[in-house]
C-alpha cells in the first residue's frame, strides 16, 4: 500500500486532500501542530503531532512514518500559517515576518529536503513498487499583492521557488514534484472575510462564480499523486476558478 503524509491536514484544505487519499486506497498519515489526536478524526485514520516549523517535529514525524509502514511514497506539504494580524507593510512586524515565513517557506523547504532524502534512499533500497512524489500547496498569492498581509504572498512566492528547485533537482531522481495553487477557499482561513469574497466574486471577480471547496484543491493532488502528470514534473495547478486568467 502506497503511504501519504500530509501535513496541515486536521482540517480545511489538508483535511479535504487527506480525505479524498484514503477514499481512494491510500494509507495516510494526518498531521497538525498538536500533539494530541483531534476528536474529530475516525479512528481508522493515522494522526502525527507536527509543526513542521521545528526541525525535531520533522525528523519525528518521518521517523514515525518510516517505523510504521517502512515506506513514504508521497508528501503533501499544505501546512501554513496566516498572519494572526492583517497589517499594512508599513506596520508589519519582524516578528510575524517571521513566523509566517518559518512555517510557510522554511518548514515546506525542508520537509522537501528530508523526505527527499528518504524517498531517494528508499529506491537505492528497492523498496517495492516505488514510486514518489512531492505536491507543495502554494497560493495565488504567490503572484497577486495583498498588501495587508505582504508576510503571507512572500511565503507562497518563496514556495513557488522551492517547488521549481526540488522539480528540478529531484527529476533525475525519478522523485516528480508539483505545486497546486489554491484560489479563494471555503476553509477557517477565509471566514472572517468571507462576505467581502461573496461581493467580489459576485462582482466578477472569477470566472467561475463560486467559493471553491477543499475538494477542488485535493482532486488536483489526487491526479499528481496518482502519476497523470508525471512528464509535466514542476507543474503549478491553479486550482482558483480561472482567477489567473487575464480577462478584459
Amino acid at each position: 500500500m502506497s503511504v501519504a503524509f500530509v501535513t496541515g491536514s486536521s482540517r480545511g484544505i489538508g483535511r479535504g486532500i487527506a480525505d479524498l487519499l484514503f477514499k481512494e486506497g491510500w494509507q495516510v498519515v494526518y498531521s497538525g501542530t498538536r500533539k494530541e489526536r483531534p476528536d474529530n478524526l475516525p479512528e481508522e485514520r493515522d494522526y502525527v503531532g507536527c509543526d513542521i516549523a521545528r526541525e525535531a517535529d520533522r525528523q519525528a514525524a518521518l521517523a514515525y512514518i518510516i517505523r510504521r509502514y517502512g515506506r513514504v511514497d508521497l508528501l503533501v506539504n499544505n501546512a501554513g500559517v496566516a498572519p494572526l494580524e492583517r497589517r499594512d507593510i508599513l506596520e508589519m512586524t519582524e516578528e510575524s515576518f517571521d513566523r509566517v515565513l518559518g512555517v510557510n517557506l522554511k518548514g515546506t523547504m525542508f520537509m522537501c529536503q528530508m523526505f527527499a532524502r528518504e524517498m531517494i534512499a528508499e529506491r537505492l533500497a528497492g523498496v517495492p513498487d516505488w514510486q514518489a512524489r512531492i505536491v507543495n500547496i502554494g497560493s495565488m498569492s504567490a503572484y497577486t499583492a495583498s498588501t495587508s498581509r505582504g508576510e503571507y504572498c512572500i511565503s507562497k512566492a518563496g514556495v513557488g521557488m522551492v517547488t521549481k528547485l526540488f522539480a528540478d533537482r529531484l527529476a533525475a531522481e525519478g522523485i516528480p514534484v508539483f505545486e497546486v495553487r489554491p484560489g479563494i477557499i471555503d476553509t477557517d482561513m477565509t471566514k472572517e472575510v468571507h462576505e467581502t469574497y461573496d461581493r467580489l466574486i459576485e462582482g466578477g471577480l472569477l470566472p467561475v462564480k463560486r467559493f471553491g471547496a477543499p475538494e477542488d484543491v485535493a482532486k488536483m493532488v489526487l491526479a499528481c499523486a496518482g502519476g497523470l502528470l508525471d512528464y509535466s514534473a514542476g507543474q503549478v495547478l491553479d486550482a482558483d476558478g480561472g482567477f489567473q486568467l487575464r480577462r478584459l
